[in-house]
């Protein structure tokens, strides 16, 4: 009897050792698999490889939105009539004037695709003077944590520094025009008046067309080791 006890006893204890040797590699796997390798990483160089991604994010999508199409031709950025004008667009399309309204859309997208040109040096002084309080929250965040985190901090003071950039390629592009003769046009045959300030519209779409963009390039950035084209941008994301 006693010595199936203490058989019992030697196995139960081995087990339990057996077990809680398992039991801790489970937890090994899981630490590893959900905590980014930022262990070896100093704060200074998490928040230099965010900062980098955000600039290779922004010049890499304001080169594309530059484009020809690069606005109008993306349905995801495209900057359609704003909500308040739908009335006076389904008004002139409906009275055959729908060339108009296509020639101020199409003035509005080619206005913001020639801003987004000259947008890298506008953003990327607003990413250098940034200060990221929390790095390793970010890097350990979604895949648009750092994108998400600039538009937060800086979308005021690029609205102000965008506006403009924009006001000068409405200008050129002819926009400001196109939208003076569709108001005008509706206006006429309306009692309630419509005045929308379309300078600050194509802003407003132009800054969220480039944020949306930015997001894509830093979730490429976080994925895809081929996206990470700099040292820094390797040393922080690759071992993700």
């Amino acid at each position: 009897m006693t010595r199936i006890i203490l058989l019992s006893v030697f196995v139960l204890t081995g087990f339990i050792s057996i077990s809680a040797q398992g039991v801790k590699g489970l937890f090994d796997k899981v630490s590893n698999a959900v905590s980014p390798s930022s262990g070896n990483l100093s704060n200074d160089d998490i928040i230099s490889g965010l900062k980098e991604a955000l600039r290779v994010g922004t010049d890499s999508s304001s080169k594309k939105l530059s484009k020809l199409d690069g606005f109008f031709g993306d349905a995801a950025v495209k900057v359609l009539m704003p909500e308040e004008a739908k009335k006076v667009e389904r008004t002139l399309r409906n009275i055959g004037m729908g060339s108009m309204v296509d020639k101020a859309v199409l003035s509005m997208n080619r206005a913001a695709e020639d801003a987004a040109s000259g947008v890298g040096t506008i953003f990327w002084d607003a990413i250098k003077s940034m200060s990221i309080k929390d790095g390793v929250q970010i890097l350990r965040g979604g895949d648009f944590a750092a994108t998400e985190y600039l538009r937060s901090v800086t979308t005021t003071e690029l609205t102000e520094k965008f506006r403009p950039v924009i006001e000068a390629s409405l200008v050129k592009m002819d926009a400001t025009k196109y939208w003076k003769d569709l108001f005008t046009t509706y206006n006429r045959f309306s009692a309630s008046q419509v005045n929308t300030d379309l300078t600050a519209y194509v802003t407003e779409r132009a800054l969220s067309g480039l944020f949306y963009k930015i997001s894509l390039e830093e979730q490429k950035i976080r994925k895809d080791p081929a996206a990470q084209v700099t040292g820094i941008l390797k040393k922080v994301f690759g071992g993700k």
